[in-house]
């Protein structure tokens, strides 16, 4: 998975810094283990901000902190409905990305 720029028809550029940055802040994000309960969490439904306390058994303001981390990360998206914050995952693919760890670290 390489973005390409096309400069000329036999001229490409890859732009590994912009693929690496961004793989880097999503494994930084994932490297919690409350952030992969909550990406756990949203994987059946979208949640209330207000849900993940009681659910995560975390303090309010650690759970606003990792929603934000996993939300600048691009895991997370947010709506508002109300007063209420709901949020979900924004790519189903990051719980296959998950599994994949988890299965790693299985074989090893």
């Amino acid at each position: 998975m390489f973005a390409i720029l096309l400069l000329t028809p036999n001229i490409y550029i890859f732009e590994y810094n912009n693929i690496f940055k961004m793989s880097s802040k999503i494994f930084k994000a994932l490297s919690d283990q409350t952030r992969l309960r909550i990406i756990e969490l949203l994987e059946k439904r979208e949640i209330c901000a207000c849900k993940f306390v009681p659910l995560t058994k975390k303090a309010q303001p650690t759970v606003s902190q990792h929603l934000r981390a996993l939300e600048n990360a691009g895991i997370i998206k947010s709506r508002k409905d109300g007063k209420m914050v709901i949020y979900s995952l924004t790519n189903p693919k990051i719980i296959d990305l998950i599994k994949t760890a988890k299965a790693i670290k299985n074989d090893v």
